[in-house]
């Protein structure tokens, strides 16, 4: 049996990002850990989910553990910063907000978890945290000290093909446009620097064996992601072209796209 330990800034950025990784690796029998920096508080949010900032926070606890559980998550640790908001904005420099937290000061904390775990894979984000959000650069930065601090045998960087979503957004545009009954609002766009170049990806987990259990968890985060949305409107077909796959890089992994993930793991 291996540890997989997975560290994300959010709660629901554990289910779209990695949950089928986790998900198949708790299958195959490996202990899974579930890192989580901030509650949230700060993300959209479903109106009528909570009344204050801290009702909120205690609801998307819930809300993680409710799907880590429908992911077959062993442990799920919270830190507790203060969500930063999104880049450019007043909250970045809140003083408890996670993209103004120490580096060293927080990497020793996670370093600790890793190390009782004995964690043999850990994620976290790319170098530019998918989207440039300061909570997802945080977790990077923080990962890699922590990582270094526990000697982790193998670190990956959680991503999204950049190549494949301008792909599967014009294949789901077509199969949208044949539909019966046609879809309500407009699908998501995508910024340009978002993700990583598929010629840098190296590792690639099919996830459509759990992909249900993945929809689950997402339905989970049910104060930010609604029932009506966009994302879980979506016919199984595109849902599956959309998330059935999770993209990763390993900066030590100098092969080409297309590679196993983690064969030693999964």
């Amino acid at each position: 049996m291996s540890t997989l330990v997975c560290f994300h800034a959010h709660p629901d950025d554990e289910a779209i990002a990695t949950g089928g990784t986790m998900a198949l690796a708790s299958a195959a029998g490996h202990r899974v850990v579930l890192i989580v920096a901030t509650d949230g508080e700060l993300g959209f949010t479903v109106p009528g989910a909570a009344e204050t900032t801290e009702e909120l926070g205690s609801h998307r606890r819930a809300e993680t553990q409710a799907a880590a559980a429908i992911l077959g998550v062993h442990r799920v640790e919270f830190l507790g910063y203060h969500d930063s908001g999104m880049a450019g904005e007043d909250t970045n420099d809140h003083p408890a907000c996670f993209a103004q937290a120490d580096v060293d000061e927080a990497a020793e904390w996670v370093a600790a978890i890793l190390a009782e775990e004995r964690a043999d894979v850990f994620t976290i984000y790319d170098d530019h945290g998918g989207y440039g959000h300061p909570d997802h650069i945080a977790v990077h930065n923080v990962g890699t000290r922590a990582a270094e601090l526990a000697e982790v045998p193998s670190v990956v960087w959680a991503t999204m093909n950049r190549d494949k979503i301008r792909e599967q957004m014009a294949g789901a545009a077509e199969i949208v446009a044949q539909l019966e009954k046609p879809m309500d609002g407009d699908p998501p766009k995508m910024d340009e620097d978002m993700g990583s170049p598929e010629s840098l990806i190296t590792h690639g987990i099919d996830v459509s064996s759990v992909i249900d259990a993945k929809r689950r968890a997402m339905v989970a985060h049910s104060s930010q992601i609604a029932a009506d949305s966009w994302f879980l409107k979506m016919p199984e077909e595109i849902f599956v072209m959309a998330f059935g796959h999770e993209w990763f890089v390993d900066p030590a992994d100098p092969r080409s796209a297309g590679s196993p993930m983690i064969d030693h793991l999964l």
